[in-house]
């Protein structure tokens, strides 16, 4: 997968991957002509609101509970201020460069569509934060779905808070000045603008998209390697078994299987041995193909909000004929659910990893030597590392529980249903990197496997993955440290460049 150097935000829908190539590998983030009038327009009408004096929620009127409270002339700016230093209480550790990004990223498309009223100064202030890689300490913890974690970037275009410049932690005050740039005056609604909607989650749960997309891709492999070296019963991948259960990504796993085993002499020659194997090795292309089609359906969800005005109220209309409505779009039900049905699916992906590299390292099963090692005893082998894949898929299986279906009540029972998709998004995040680690071991265990097997040829794409392997990693002739092999498997494993270098025909 390529991203591009440079997204311009115009009319078209904005892609998941267009979040991912911003926050994560540096595209510039641009607006069209036709952006800048649509935000633009909405601003306008937001002042002709104020100018008339209507009552409109968030333009000139408390929050939250207090949206009965009517305000005018400073007190609107003063609002503004006040709705960011007042939310940006979150706490716990701060969220990665790439996850604030992502959010920043996110914020800005929302704001795109013209119905927030927000000052185009302050959409500009946003791309120059990540123009000039000026990244805002933001607590990853305290969000129902929304507030605290843009009310802690936005703070900083105040010069309020500590940011990530230049390798750094500074005052965001610091960091403006040394980039050249100035605080931000608020004005009406704005303050609101900048708290409101799903940004939060979208931009998050876009980051683990691609890391999602990555890891199903790597499963196949590894979950390849390690049937090949349990000689499992390649009857179980036929292309017409497959089909007559026609799922998208069932039909996808099973070409892969397929393709990466292509020439194996080790199959070949194991035809036969066993009625059938272990469900963990033949339902490879069903359990896989689960996870990629809810993966898909995930996707799709999340794009559709990322195209989504979320901001309440919206403003419709033009400043000579305009709509404030107050309404609901910044519920997030929709990604909290895909993200929690994401979480599942990776959690499914590593149990099932888990169960294959358990039967790699036990002697009763595998027909190998216990532990992957050549003189077990003396040498523990690989029997830890199993340890560690049991403890990650039980942290996955806690991790795997909705956050969807908690609710608690917020702001005097004006906001009693909540969808907590940012705590989804970030649990996402965790089941991700522990099912990343799963694979790695596995990917780790097969490969050492493959070298009691060697004196055989294996198929296209598991050889290449084991020679891969080898580059950086030798293979096991005794006890070592285990945990620089575990990491070194795992940076492979991250390196998207990488795979599609190596595996170029994987669906």
């Amino acid at each position: 997968m390529s991203f591009a150097k440079k997204v311009v935000i115009a009319d078209a829908s904005v892609r998941w991957q267009d979040v991912v190539a911003v926050a994560r590998h540096g595209a510039l983030l641009e607006l069209s002509a036709s952006t800048w009038a649509r935000i633009e327009n909405a601003q306008a009408i937001v002042q002709r609101i104020v100018a008339s004096g209507e009552r409109a929620y968030g333009v000139n009127t408390g929050l939250g509970a207090l949206c009965n409270v009517s305000l005018e002339d400073e007190q609107l700016s003063q609002l503004s201020r006040n709705t960011l230093l007042s939310h940006a209480c979150g706490v716990g550790p701060a969220l990665a460069v790439e996850q604030t990004r992502a959010i920043i990223c996110a914020a800005i498309v929302n704001f795109s569509h013209g119905r927030s009223g927000v000052h185009r100064r302050v959409v500009e202030a946003l791309l120059a934060l990540l123009t000039h890689g000026i990244t805002p300490q933001v607590p990853s913890q305290g969000s129902v779905g929304y507030l605290t974690h843009m009310a802690h970037i936005s703070i900083c275009l105040l010069g309020v808070g500590q940011v990530s410049y230049r390798g750094q932690i500074v005052s965001a005050q610091q960091a403006l000045a040394e980039a050249g740039l100035a605080p931000v005056q608020l004005g009406a609604k704005d303050g609101l603008c900048l708290v409101n909607g799903t940004p939060c989650m979208t931009g998050l749960s876009c980051l683990a998209l691609a890391d999602a997309t990555r890891l199903t891709q790597w499963a196949d492999i590894t979950g390849a390697m390690s049937f090949e070296a349990l000689r499992g019963q390649l009857d179980a991948f036929d292309a017409e078994i497959i089909a007559l259960k026609p799922h998208p990504g069932m039909q996808r796993v099973g070409h892969n299987l397929r393709s990466l085993l292509d020439g194996s002499e080790v199959i070949a020659s194991s035809r036969g041995i066993r009625t059938q194997d272990a469900l963990s090795i033949r339902s490879i292309p069903q359990v896989h193909g689960a996870a990629r089609d809810q993966l898909e359906h995930a996707a799709r969800q999340i794009e559709t909000e990322l195209n989504s005005a979320t901001d309440n109220p919206l403003l419709l209309g033009t400043p000579d004929a305009w709509r404030v409505v107050s309404q609901a779009n910044p519920h997030g039900q929709s990604v909290a659910m895909a993200a929690d049905l994401l979480a599942i699916a990776v959690a499914e992906l590593g149990s099932i990893a888990e169960r294959r590299l358990d039967r790699l390292i036990n002697p009763l099963v595998s027909g190998l030597p216990a532990f992957l090692v050549s003189a077990p005893g003396v040498n523990s082998g690989m029997m830890i590392v199993q340890y560690v894949a049991a403890s990650l898929c039980a942290e996955n299986r806690q991790l795997a529980q909705p956050a969807v279906i908690d609710n608690y009540v917020t702001s005097g029972l004006q906001e009693d249903h909540l969808s907590m998709g940012t705590n989804a998004a970030l649990k996402l995040h965790r089941v991700l990197e522990n099912c990343t680690q799963i694979l790695a071991i596995e990917y780790l265990l097969a490969a050492q496997a493959f070298e009691f097997l060697k004196d055989r040829r294996f198929g296209q794409g598991t050889a290449r993955a084991w020679r891969l392997l080898r580059e950086r990693v030798p293979a096991y002739d005794q006890d070592r440290w285990l945990a620089p092999d575990i990491a070194s498997s795992v940076n492979i494993l991250k390196d998207e460049s990488l795979l599609h270098a190596t595996f170029a025909s994987l669906q």
